[in-house]
């Protein structure tokens, strides 16, 4: 294509712009009333405004499915049009800050749940969503613990599109070389550690360095010991983190570094060092969230026979304890708010509904992204682990959402900060308790 004929169209295509708005302009003048802003007024195109965080080139195929979804809505509603404002996910989070001073948000964007919400919720920017929650399409099509993350004060201001549990991955070739069986409990668990150590193998691969990976180990002793609404409580502030519970997960950690369960150096090393342990056969098991799942099922940067051999459990139970093992450490990942400022409100939340609908249908097959709803696994052609995790997934008793994304910022770092000093032994499992109770009676 000659730079003549770029141009030709370039003037062409400026020459009806202006001359499209001087005919509106004379419209308006005219006396025409151009109705409310987001349609014409007259039952034509209704404009709804949609920022979202996947540009094709990062996240290709999250882009390609949210074009899908929006195609087929224009398709089956001719009246509207989806204009998308794609950014990166630092930029998209500083540009809703500035809209959101001015007021002007996008009729349809993405948050995150908890305390990224809270300051818009409190603000009045978002719509509440409980009548979409409720209502025929979507009532008990999420699973548990989801929605949850994105109330306040009784009332639902997003609608989670995306979930992440964690399960503990583990090496097959590994465990069959030491005639190891998966563990049911926490005790077996323990047997699975001290055999795999005394054979200079490292058990568990952990790079603590960032701290909240660390955190997932801690969260799941309290769930299974404690129980999960004791957690909760404890995190919350209507409970504390001195219940005898708590402070027994967090003995439990110790007992683990002292049977050297970690690969040596965790506490300086970075996840992805940690998780490298795992990837390069020298971890037997490793500790994270599903978003880690391409990399054990569909990367094709991965050898074969190095996905063939993974497979995972759930956190397992232990004696005595009050927890439940369908509970699960995780929790949504980004969900969509419409604008209680929006012109065009119901045909905004319309098309919210249709969205979690159709992205729950398609995620996995075609972005290797696990939803917030539940999913039919006899439908799609998915890999043995991504089925297994999803019916373990649909069964789901509760998900208890990462501590520091529950907590205050402060309280999340003191947290956090506890979590590495609990795991070098520099704190007592009682001193790790009063910590995080003076943080968070601080309320910040």
């Amino acid at each position: 294509m000659s730079n003549e004929y770029c141009l030709r169209k370039r003037s062409h295509r400026k020459w009806v712009a202006g001359l499209t708005l001087l005919l509106s302009l004379m419209l308006v003048l005219s006396g025409c009333s151009a109705g409310k802003e987001g349609s014409d007024g007259g039952g034509g195109k209704i404009t709804l405004k949609m920022m979202h965080l996947w540009p094709e080139g990062s996240s290709a195929q999250q882009s390609k499915l949210v074009t899908q979804i929006i195609d087929q809505y224009q398709k089956d509603h001719p009246n509207v049009l989806i204009q998308q404002e794609v950014l990166e996910n630092e930029q998209y989070k500083n540009k809703l800050k500035v809209l959101s001073a001015s007021n002007e948000l996008p009729d349809i964007g993405i948050t995150w749940a908890a305390g990224f919400m809270e300051p818009y919720v409190k603000g009045g920017l978002f719509t509440p969503m409980d009548d979409l929650l409720n209502g025929s399409n979507l009532k008990g099509k999420f699973v548990p613990g989801t929605t949850e993350a994105y109330a306040l004060n009784g009332k639902t201001y997003a609608l989670p599109i995306e979930l992440n549990i964690s399960p503990i991955y583990y090496n097959k070739a590994i465990f069959q070389k030491y005639n190891l069986k998966v563990p049911a409990t926490f005790d077996e668990l323990k047997q699975v550690v001290k055999t795999l150590a005394d054979h200079g193998v490292a058990p568990i691969a952990l790079g603590n360095k960032d701290r909240w990976t660390g955190s997932l180990w801690y969260m799941y002793l309290a769930d299974r010991i404690a129980g999960n609404e004791t957690l909760k409580k404890a995190i919350d502030g209507s409970g504390s983190f001195d219940d005898p519970g708590l402070i027994q997960a967090a003995s439990e950690i110790q007992t683990l570094v002292d049977m050297n369960a970690f690969n040596k150096g965790f506490n300086g090393l970075s996840n992805d060092e940690g998780k490298s342990e795992f990837m390069n056969s020298k971890a037997a098991m490793y500790l994270m969230g599903t978003w880690e799942l391409p990399n054990f099922t569909t990367n094709p940067a991965i050898p074969q026979t190095f996905k063939d051999q993974i497979g995972f459990f759930k956190f397992p139970m232990v004696a005595g304890g009050k927890g439940n093992v369908n509970s699960w450490v995780g929790g949504p990942g980004v969900g969509l708010f419409v604008s209680e400022n929006s012109k065009v409100k119901e045909e905004a939340k319309a098309f919210v509904e249709y969205f979690v609908v159709k992205w729950g249908e398609q995620s996995v097959t075609q972005a290797g992204v696990i939803p917030a709803t539940k999913v039919d696994t006899s439908k799609g052609n998915l890999p043995k682990l991504y089925v297994d995790l999803l019916n373990g997934l649909n069964q789901a008793s509760s998900i208890t959402l990462f501590a520091d994304v529950q907590m205050k910022p402060n309280a999340a770092q003191v947290h956090l900060n506890m979590i590495q000093a609990l795991f070098g032994k520099a704190v007592t499992p009682q001193q790790f308790a009063e910590q995080h109770k003076a943080a968070i009676e601080k309320g910040n």
